[in-house]
């Protein structure tokens, strides 16, 4: 890779930032505009935005794997991408090159960050705030895992949102201090699309999912695709998921050797 592995995985991750799925996944059709999955009804939109968390995957664990394009500035590289979440405690990351060996592996915690650069043998801790170099400080622990596991945001889904109908499916908007929010919900009453942006800050994120595959009675997305801007960095990332486990145990292995620098 041409760059610092470090710093390509700290942008990745953290601006984004049920039973095991092949590549050949099953996928859930999604019904055409005008039949949607449940029912959400005008004027109702208490009852609206609970429909649309039921279909949240619950979840105690998730263990993902999948192929990874990351353009970080146009910077291209083909990876594999390792991803493992201990709800609301944990997001764990391993990145591993086309010849199969890693090069970097990252904690997430609700406080902190840690980041192995195997590559050039240095290893670096911040807290999460690190994060607001590259993104708006609306992002937290609980919107990357949201992101990560295809569910709603929770701090968007609130009353003070506009919830409506845009040409036959729903949309979800509103703002955040600096930060506009839009999610978009399939007929499967799924995210599809979420966007946010600052405009003040220059700052923008948009994540966009594939097609729903059925995990521990609930959907997940076979795909998700990364698109964010701060200032002057730009950063792509499209993965396509080829296992994906939920509520089976996992672990977070992370060792720094003692020949590593630490960079402050």
């Amino acid at each position: 890779m041409k760059r610092s592995i470090l710093n390509s995985l700290l942008l990745a991750v953290l601006v984004v930032m049920g039973i095991g799925c092949r590549p050949k996944k099953v996928i859930i059709t999604t019904p055409p505009i005008g039949q949607t999955t449940g029912e959400l009804k005008v004027d109702k939109k208490p009852e609206n935005l609970e429909l649309l968390k039921s279909k949240d995957l619950p979840f105690n664990t998730l263990a993902l794997r999948g192929k990874a394009d990351l353009d970080i500035n146009g910077d291209e590289n083909n990876v594999t991408m390792i991803i493992r979440i201990q709800k609301d405690k944990k997001i764990w990351v391993s990145v591993t090159a086309i010849a199969g060996i890693e090069v970097a592996r990252a904690v997430i915690t609700p406080d902190s960050l840690l980041l192995l650069d195997r590559l050039h043998k240095k290893f670096t801790k911040k807290p999460f705030s690190y994060i607001y170099n590259y993104t708006n400080k609306q992002i937290n622990f609980g919107l990357l895992q949201s992101v990560f596991s295809g569910n709603t945001i929770k701090d968007f889904m609130v009353e003070k949102s506009a919830l409506v109908q845009e040409n036959g499916v729903w949309v979800l908007s509103g703002t955040a201090d600096d930060l506009a929010y839009r999610s978009l919900f399939n007929t499967l009453l799924k995210v599809q699309e979420t966007s946010l942006n600052d405009a003040k800050a220059a700052q923008a994120f948009k994540v966009t999912y594939g097609n729903y595959t059925p995990v521990n009675n609930a959907l997940f997305p076979s795909s998700l695709k990364i698109n964010s801007m701060s200032g002057d960095k730009k950063i792509n990332v499209n993965i396509d998921f080829i296992k994906i486990e939920s509520n089976t145990p996992v672990d977070f292995p992370f060792t720094v050797p003692k020949s590593f620098e630490v960079i402050n």
